[in-house]
């Protein structure tokens, strides 16, 4: 035993090696802006973030098409944050820095509402348009607020915004522009853009009645909505989504559109369960070339592949009532954390959060079997495919079971290939019985023994070539496959 875990631990010297090499990365990246001066600020560094805001404020009388370009430069700073957030590890974050972050992101939403208010003030002053203007307007924000869960609250660890957040409005049209003498002469107000209550707050309308505010929207395609999404509006009050004050909602699902009615003017969003797709059906992870692998994830409503290459992912298909959707997100190769992100985003939510077991019915795991495994699955996925077993299901909390087979080609694995192996993370065994056996049970397979680990257990029926491809493995194709293994948690959530 001691033998196989000093040769393991050598091994897992890749995770070690993989986290120097992100740190190296971070602080090459950081030295690369610092070089580059092309005048974008660093949004780690406070006093960068906080002068980028305070000149952009200073600015005014921009027209939508220079707000929308400064926009998306805000959008990638607050992404930044939201990645330095994800991907540093917890020890190098101390509490202060995190805070400061999650502030620079709310200041710069709340910049990026603000520019878009003035623009629109802008827009209007050379406007042919009636008094009253109705402007929706969607800004990619993120809602991150907690709440205690009352009725009509929207719980957030539940349901997830998807495609962004609508803000509608009834203007009142600012002062118009008059032409005189050759000269363009407008009013200018202190009040900036002015919004009109509706329905009106006057002692004569308290009892009259008035239309409820229709509103139509199309569902975006660069998002997915596997079931009829609900219609939540912002309360400013008590910092919670709400579905209350929203009626006669309406589902054109194939001509992608949605209606409904408000009682006022609301910012709104469109969201579904964050939990469709747990558990999953099925899962497999199969190398298909050098430091190459596909990662596949089959829900109840879609098939996910995505492909591993060296220390970079990419989303090579989502297929849903067999056709193909997302294909704007489909060979981009990024990191990990970044396609975690991306995903989520556009709906397809297959990475469980510390809660999501609440919401799903989850197939417990202990950490010391579960964590483990995906370790040492991902030290020898170079050159073993692993898949999903309905025996998993069988084996009790303190142990895994799951279908392993040698993959040195890039086709499909064969039925008759894949061997059943079970592992506590302390103890790795080979089953006798077969994906199709009657019931279940431990008994080893024929001249077969225990392992204190699933690597040594693997090495007992592999190949030379098959183990000479593990140890050449690279540590950053070992860490990106062990970070996708740990945020879809394939054996519990299956």
């Amino acid at each position: 035993i001691g033998t196989e875990l000093a040769e393991l631990h050598s091994l897992e010297e890749n995770f070690l090696w993989a986290e120097q090499w992100k740190a190296d990365y971070r602080a090459h990246a950081k030295w690369e802006h610092y070089m580059q001066c092309d005048g974008s600020p660093d949004p780690a560094v406070p006093q960068e973030i906080n002068t980028f805001m305070s000149l952009w404020q200073e600015n005014k009388n921009e027209d939508i098409e220079f707000v929308i370009k400064k926009g998306n430069q805000v959008l990638n700073l607050i992404e930044k944050l939201n990645f330095l957030l994800l991907d540093t590890p917890p020890n190098e974050l101390m509490e202060e820095v995190i805070v400061q972050y999650q502030e620079s992101i709310l200041e710069l939403q709340s910049l990026l509402h603000q520019k878009y208010n003035e623009a629109t003030e802008h827009l209007l002053k050379v406007s042919k348009l009636c008094i009253l203007v109705v402007a929706p307007l969607q800004v990619a924000t993120d809602e991150k607020e907690e709440e205690l869960i009352g009725e009509n609250v929207v719980d957030l660890h539940q349901f997830t915004p998807v495609g962004g957040v609508y803000f509608v409005d009834a203007l009142k049209l600012p002062p118009q522009a008059k032409q005189i003498k050759g000269w363009t002469m407008v009013e200018l107000l202190d009040v900036g853009l002015e919004t009109y209550p509706y329905p009106p707050e006057s002692e004569e309308t308290e009892d009259a009645t008035y239309p409820r505010v229709g509103v139509i929207l199309r569902l975006l395609d660069s998002v997915i909505f596997f079931e009829e999404p609900m219609v939540a509006r912002w309360d400013s009050a008590g910092k919670q989504w709400r579905t209350d004050g929203i009626s006669d909602i309406q589902y054109k699902m194939k001509e992608k559109q949605i209606s409904f009615e408000m009682d006022t003017f609301y910012t709104i969003t469109l969201i579904q369960d964050a939990h469709l797709n747990m558990p999953y059906q099925s899962w497999e992870l199969r190398p298909n070339g050098t430091d190459e692998l596909l990662f596949t994830i089959v829900t109840a409503f879609a098939e996910v592949q995505m492909q591993i290459k060296g220390n970079q992912c990419m989303l090579s298909s989502i297929i849903m009532d067999g056709s193909e959707q997302l294909s704007h997100l489909t060979g981009k190769w990024t990191s990990p954390i970044d396609l975690t992100v991306v995903l989520k985003k556009a709906g397809v939510n297959i990475f469980p959060s510390d809660y999501s077991y609440k919401y799903v019915c989850v197939n417990k795991k202990t950490p010391l079997a579960e964590v483990t495994s995906y370790q040492q699955m991902a030290l020898v996925a170079s050159a073993f495919a692993f898949s999903w077993s309905k025996w998993n299901l069988a084996s009790g909390q303190d142990q895994v079971v799951f279908k392993v087979s040698e993959h040195l080609k890039t086709d499909a694995v064969k039925d008759e290939d894949w061997s059943l192996y079970m592992f506590n993370g302390q103890r790795a065994q080979r089953l006798k019985i077969s994906e199709t056996s009657e019931a279940f049970s431990e008994d080893l397979a024929e001249n077969t023994e225990f392992h204190s680990t699933l690597y040594h257990l693997i090495k007992d029926f592999a190949s030379e070539e098959a183990i000479e491809k593990v140890k050449k493995a690279s540590c950053l194709f070992i860490d990106a496959i062990y970070q996708l293994l740990i945020t879809t948690r394939v054996l519990t959530y299956s």
